[in-house]
C-alpha cells in the first residue's frame, strides 16, 4: 500500500517541509507517502473566492491517481482517537486501494471533490494552519501505523 497527500499550497516554509519529511520518512516503512503540491486559486479584493476554490478543486481532481481511496479532510468530518486511526488504516489496508488524503486552500474543498470522498476525516474542531495540518496528518499517520506494529512511539 502506498500513500498519496494532494494539498494546495506550495512553498511551504522551511520548518514545514522538515516536519512534514521527517514523518515522512518514519512513516515509509509502513506506508510510504508521497506529497503533491496544487497551486492555490487566485484571490484578492475583486475575486470570488468559490472561483478559487473551483478551480482548486479541478487541478486536485486532475492529480488524483487511479482508483484512490479518497480521505477529504474537512471540519466536518469523522474526527478519530490515534486507535481510531490505527484500526482505519488497517481498514484501509484491506481495500486494495491506496489512500489518498487531501488538505484543501483556505475556505476548504469545493463541492466536487467532498462529492468524491470515500471518507471525510476532521482532525478536532480546532482551526489549524494549512501547512500545519500537513504535519500533524503525517504525525498521526505514523502514529498508527506504530499502533498497528505496537512499536513504542505511541504510549498513550
Amino acid at each position: 500500500m502506498r500513500g498519496k497527500l494532494i494539498a494546495v499550497g506550495v512553498s511551504m516554509p522551511p520548518w514545514v517541509q522538515e516536519g512534514f519529511g521527517e514523518y515522512q520518512k518514519r512513516l515509509s516503512h509502513w506506508l510510504p507517502l508521497e506529497l503533491l503540491e496544487i497551486a492555490p486559486g487566485l484571490r484578492g479584493k475583486s475575486r470570488d473566492p468559490r472561483r478559487a476554490m473551483a478551480d482548486e478543486g479541478e487541478r486536485v481532481l486532475a492529480a488524483l491517481p487511479k482508483n484512490p481511496y479518497l480521505i477529504v479532510l474537512d471540519g466536518r468530518g469523522k474526527p478519530w482517537s490515534s486507535e481510531q486511526l490505527a484500526e482505519r488504516l488497517e481498514h484501509w489496508r484491506g481495500l486494495g486501494r491506496d489512500p489518498c488524503f487531501l488538505i484543501g486552500g483556505p475556505e476548504g474543498h469545493d463541492q466536487a471533490v467532498l462529492a468524491k470522498a470515500d471518507e471525510r476525516w476532521s482532525l478536532g474542531p480546532l482551526t489549524l494552519p494549512h501547512p500545519l495540518v500537513r504535519i500533524v496528518l503525517v504525525e498521526q499517520l505514523y502514529r498508527a501505523a506504530s499502533i498497528l506494529a505496537n512499536h513504542p512511539y505511541h504510549r498513550a
